[in-house]
C-alpha cells in the first residue's frame, strides 16, 4: 500500500511517522515527474501542485530537487553501510562473500525501484555531482574492495567484481524480458554467485565451476 500524504495548507502531514511518510510520498511524486517530464523541466511548484500542498510544506521537507535525489542515494547509502559493518566481523572467505552478495541481492533489490534506476540511468551527470553520489560511489569501492583479493590475478578480481555488477546489469539488462522483479533477482544472483565461486575455483587450479 502506498504512503498517504496528509494533506494541509502548511505542512505535510505531522509526527515522526507521518513525516516519514511525507518524505517518501514527495519521493515517489517528484520522481514520476522526473521520469515524465525531466528532472531539469519539473519544478518544486509542479511536485507541490500534484501533492496538492503548499510549496511551504514541500520546502519543510525538501528545500530543492537536488535533496529530493540525495534523498534517496542516503538511504541507500545506510542500508550499505549496515551490511559492510556486518562483513567486517565476519571471516573474509568464500562463505562470507556468497552470504554478502546474497544480502546485497535483497538489499538492491529493495531499493532499486523502477523509476529509481531510470532516473539515475538518464541522469548520471547530476548524480556523479551530488555529495550523496560521491559517497555511494566511494561506498561500492569498499563493496568491491571486501569482494576481491590485491593479491589475486586481475582475471579473479575481475570475476569477483562482475559477480557483484551482474546484480546491477540484471535492472537494465533484463527489464524488457518476461518474468518477474523476484525473477530477475533471482537469475542475477545466480550468476552472481557462479562468478564468485568460479574465481575461487581459478585460485585453486580448478579452472571448472564447482557443481552446487
Amino acid at each position: 500500500m502506498e504512503p498517504k500524504v496528509v494533506r494541509g495548507r502548511n505542512r505535510i502531514g505531522s509526527g515522526e511517522s507521518a513525516g516519514a511518510d511525507a518524505r517518501a510520498e514527495i519521493q515517489r511524486v517528484a520522481l514520476d515527474l522526473f521520469i515524465e517530464e525531466g528532472y531539469d523541466k519539473t519544478s518544486l511548484r509542479e511536485i507541490a501542485d500534484k501533492l496538492g500542498v503548499t510549496k511551504a510544506a514541500l520546502y519543510y521537507h525538501f528545500p530543492t530537487k537536488d535533496d529530493i535525489v540525495s534523498s534517496l542515494i542516503e538511504r541507500r547509502i545506510e542500508a550499505v553501510d549496515e551490511l559492510l559493518e556486518w562483513a567486517a566481523n565476519q571471516p573474509r572467505d568464500t562463505g562470507t562473500r556468497m552470504k554478502f552478495l546474497e544480502r546485497y541481492s535483497v538489499l538492491h533489490n529493495e531499493f532499486a525501484h523502477e523509476n529509481v534506476i531510470r532516473f539515475f540511468e538518464r541522469n548520471q551527470t547530476l548524480v556523479n555531482t551530488l555529495a550523496a553520489g560521491k559517497r555511494m560511489r566511494e561506498q561500492m569501492g569498499r563493496v568491491v574492495e571486501f569482494l576481491t583479493d590485491p593479491d589475486e590475478p586481475l582475471a579473479q578480481q575481475l570475476r569477483r567484481t562482475m559477480a557483484l555488477f551482474s546484480i546491477h546489469a540484471s535492472w537494465f539488462m533484463l527489464r524488457e524480458r518476461p518474468g518477474t522483479a523476484d525473477e530477475r533477482r533471482a537469475a542475477a544472483l545466480e550468476v552472481a554467485l557462479e562468478l564468485l565461486t568460479s574465481a575461487d575455483d581459478h585460485a585453486a587450479g580448478d579452472p571448472s565451476p564447482r557443481a552446487h
